[in-house]
């Protein structure tokens, strides 16, 4: 597909002639796309979630694409923390799960002062360990229908590096969906996906990890565009330009929230994530299928302090 260009600062981040490629198709389903795409440096491949059919799916470049893990929950965003380990948002257990290196699974939340979560959603791990998470409103099928919801509010979380402490820092957004700090990690910009908002929002981080709730503002608005897709996956690059999946494909924001151009999708762009050995490959999934695209610029590696290797 080609690459709509709204400013011509787009050339230094996507250079002209360049396409995005498609890897496969035929993931998802009714009740949910391909998410949660993250690279793992160490076996060289990306793993994304398959959410309908409840598997994880691996995609080698010698290798192609094959099943990774069976009867997933519904897993969604997936990232590495520190250590490497897998952090996993699953809809159907209502939980976000660790995998540990000997193959157990570590509970780092399933609920907030003792009532269930919704439905977590998308995850980023900040390089002091905190693990941060979204929480939309629950909604069948993406979670069973004979599991009411407890909360009365659509949260974004912060799970302290001990796994001790949950503490909800954002309560006012509609649909809190896709996440992510800027470089320095000073701002986390949170994504509200209901259909009559689709903003971004960003958030002064304080040194204690909470967010600022009165530094609130506008990042981005996507309204006012009828093309298929919204804000959801969200990610950004060592200069602090923000790529963010919104309608026709993934919008590519500088740090002032100037929409430079979109990277176009046939259908709707679900989530991202930076990949290859240098962190210059862009990889995205949409409803059914996987793609990636060769950038000029450098992604914030997974996890945090990853070095680029030539």
């Amino acid at each position: 597909m080609p690459i709509e260009r709204l400013s011509a600062a787009l050339d230094a981040i996507i250079p002209p002639g360049t396409d995005s490629e498609e890897l496969g198709r035929g993931f998802g389903g009714p009740t949910g796309p391909a998410e949660g795409p993250v690279w793992i440096a160490e076996h060289g491949h990306l793993l994304f979630s398959d959410i309908h059919n409840s598997r994880r799916m691996r995609w080698h470049p010698e290798q192609g694409i094959s099943i990774d893990k069976e009867d997933t929950q519904n897993g969604n965003g997936q990232t590495l923390d520190r250590e490497g380990r897998l952090v996993v948002c699953h809809h159907f257990s209502r939980r976000v799960d660790r995998e540990e290196k000997d193959g157990s699974v570590t509970v780092v939340a399933d609920k907030y002062r003792g009532l269930k979560l919704n439905r977590p959603n998308d995850v980023v791990v900040k390089s002091d360990g905190a693990i941060y998470f979204t929480d939309p409103p629950p909604k069948v099928p993406f979670t069973p229908i004979d599991h009411p919801p407890e909360l009365d509010v659509a949260g974004v979380y912060r799970v302290s590096p001990d796994l001790q402490r949950i503490n909800m820092v954002v309560r006012d957004l509609i649909n809190p969906n896709g996440l992510c700090f800027s470089p320095d990690e000073t701002i986390l910009y949170v994504n509200d996906s209901n259909r009559h908002r689709m903003l971004i929002m960003a958030y002064d981080v304080e040194a204690d990890g909470m967010l600022d709730l009165g530094s609130a503002r506008l990042f981005c608005d996507m309204r006012g565009d009828d093309r298929p897709g919204g804000p959801d996956g969200m990610k950004v690059d060592v200069d602090g330009n923000v790529y963010c999946t919104g309608p026709g494909g993934i919008w590519v924001l500088n740090p002032q929230g100037e929409h430079l151009g979109t990277i176009l999708i046939e259908g709707r762009a679900s989530n991202l994530n930076w990949g290859d050995a240098d962190w210059r490959t862009l990889y995205f999934t949409g409803a059914r299928s996987l793609h990636r695209i060769r950038l000029s610029t450098t992604g914030i590696p997974v996890p945090r302090g990853a070095l680029p290797t030539s």
